[in-house]
């Protein structure tokens, strides 16, 4: 089932774009496209090769070329000749292969040289390959893959082997771009960018990394420009925060998503970086109401459920197009922020938020074991409000697999604090795989005091966080009366809609999921418009603060999205959903 994108795919030159644009150098080998794969028992190296797959597109999708689901008992090779030019590396450099995901545990080896192994589906793998590279020499890179999916407690996201209803078909092995790196020794590993928008300032931290033992005397300079001319520079110690003044700061919004450049060099290492001056928070409206704060300023979040799925590249968008269509299409529909539902995108999906305006709400991806029924499904009926210290009640009773997920959120705020337009943070979602979230919530909140904290989407409320979070699908909404909840909370509807009509030719099964069903596209789009104008809209003047429709597009047996599955057709006329969005603000 092609998307546009997808059949207009070079499979030779998939996804060529430079994969990390908040930290950019001139140097970048992108080793997307055909490689070698075998699926085979055991981690040594095949006998015999099964075929060519298109890197970075899983196993599982029609854009791979294979279409075979990876068991846990299945072993996935990648292999493919690596030729590094000569001069690509400086001298006295070093050489960094990154992997942007490999789902959910990678060996990788270049020749028979280990250099680097990974645990965890969603977040980047660097791997330093200096020593083992011979310049203008071909080299075999084998990438070693093992995937449980959901039968063991690693962060799995949406992704099961019994596909079905909200529940998705894997993706598995390599799923985000593979590329290599030149860099000085020392070079910039990281930065941490913080405006202060009421101060007029840019924090700016340069994190080093390197093998030269004089690392920590190298100093950074910072160059901030707008429009590409200077605005103003500062110096200081690598690891310290250099604060750069930014007279008459220019407000990012949804409504004016405007970016300054930055310019950081340390040592011999330059990369180019951008930022935006705007602030996130929760407080009172004129009439003591809790409400979510752009910029110091009371902002109605109207969202919309995001899976980032996709009907040929499962995982992985089909090309940088797709992801600003899909982006674009919401913003134009009136929308203003995403929410991003338990994935971590590339780098670029953020990078195209932040330049078109769109707010991110950021899911961090469940795990655990099987999930209880009574946990995760009967509270959309009934209300049940559960003690997440439970842990095997709510599969989560692996002390290994806790400190996993914990590992991966605090990597995932690093890996993501950067993002201008990520607006809020989600560390669970209707109980799946929850614990602790009170402490989580506030451990979040430690590494990141820049942004509010949904600490428990949908049920299972702890009593902590920023918001009253609230799923509502086979009832009303309505504006709780009493509500259970720390005092100045702001009241979301974090979850709701999701009306299905299944559209002839444009679905993916003969199955069906949604929360309502209709079977034109008028009906449709006559309780679209009239769930909002009964029962949304009027709870904005009684608190409510953000509202999440589910959702962007079908996924599989979805058929609940503003958008087909394979992104050819919208299922209510813009001018409608215009008509509602406009009324999903603060008066």
């Amino acid at each position: 089932m092609l998307t546009p994108w997808g059949e207009a795919l070079d499979p030779d030159h998939p996804l060529p774009e430079y994969p990390r644009p908040q930290l950019v150098r001139d140097s970048h080998l992108n080793l997307n496209g055909r490689w070698q794969y075998a699926i085979t028992s055991t981690d040594a190296v095949p006998s015999g090769w099964d075929g060519t797959i298109v890197v970075p597109f899983s196993p599982e999708t029609e854009l791979s070329g294979v279409g075979h689901v990876l068991q846990p008992d299945e072993v996935l090779h990648y292999r493919r000749t690596l030729v590094v030019p000569d001069g690509f590396a400086p001298d006295g450099g070093r050489l960094l292969l990154h992997l942007g995901a490999v789902d959910q545990w990678c060996r990788v080896l270049l020749d028979d040289s280990v250099v680097g192994e990974h645990t965890g589906g969603y977040l980047p793998i660097c791997c330093d390959v200096t020593d083992v590279v011979r310049p203008g020499e071909p080299q075999q890179l084998h990438v070693v893959v093992r995937d449980p999916t959901d039968t063991g407690p690693l962060s799995r996201g949406k992704q099961t082997l019994r596909p079905g209803g909200i529940w998705y078909t894997p993706h598995s092995g390599i799923w985000q771009t593979v590329w290599l790196e030149a860099v000085p020794d020392p070079w910039v590993d990281r930065l941490v960018v913080v405006p202060d928008l009421a101060g007029q300032a840019l924090a700016v931290t340069v994190h080093l990394a390197g093998t030269a033992p004089a690392t920590a005397d190298v100093h950074g300079e910072v160059v901030l420009l707008a429009d590409g001319t200077e605005v103003a520079r500062a110096s200081g110690p690598a690891g310290r925060p250099v604060v750069v003044p930014v007279p008459s700061p220019r407000p990012w919004s949804p409504e004016d998503p405007y970016l300054y450049d930055l310019v950081v060099t340390a040592g011999a290492d330059t990369v180019r970086s951008y930022a935006g001056m705007r602030s996130f928070g929760v407080g009172p409206d004129a009439a003591g109401v809790p409400r979510l704060l752009l910029n110091g300023q009371p902002y109605f979040h109207a969202g919309v459920l995001d899976q980032g799925y996709w009907s040929d590249g499962g995982a992985t968008a089909p090309s940088d197009a797709a992801m600003v269509h899909d982006i674009a299409t919401m913003k134009r529909l009136g929308f203003t922020m995403l929410r991003k539902h338990i994935k971590v995108e590339p780098l670029r999906w953020y990078h195209h938020c932040d330049q078109l305006g769109m707010l991110v709400w950021q899911d961090f991806v469940n795990g655990g074991g099987r999930y209880h029924p009574t946990v995760v499904s009967a509270p959309a009926a009934a209300p049940l409000h559960l003690r997440d210290d439970r842990y095997r009640l709510f599969a989560r009773d692996d002390a290994g697999g806790r400190q996993q997920w914990l590992a991966e959120a605090e990597a995932t705020v690093e890996h993501l604090r950067n993002v201008v337009s990520l607006a809020l943070w989600v560390p669970f979602n209707e109980g799946w795989g929850q614990f602790d979230a009170a402490a989580v919530a506030a451990r979040v909140k430690a590494l990141d005091p820049t942004r509010p904290v949904d600490h428990a989407s949908g049920w299972h409320d702890q009593g902590a966080g920023d918001l009253t979070s609230l799923h509502v699908y086979v009832k009303p909404v309505r504006v709780p009366r009493r509500r259970a909840a720390t005092a100045g909370r702001a009241l979301a509807l974090t979850e709701y809609g999701g009306f299905s009509w299944p559209v002839p030719g444009h679905r993916f099964s003969d199955r069906e999921f949604g929360y309502r069903r209709f079977d034109d596209p008028t009906s449709l789009a006559k309780a679209f418009v009239r769930l909002h104008r009964r029962q949304v809209v009027p709870a904005i003047a009684r608190g409510l603060a953000a509202t999440v429709y589910t959702q962007l597009s079908d996924v599989e047996d979805e058929t609940n999205g503003l958008l087909t599955y394979d992104r050819r057709m919208l299922k209510i006329p813009e001018g409608v959903v215009r008509s509602v969005t406009s009324q999903l603000r603060l008066s």
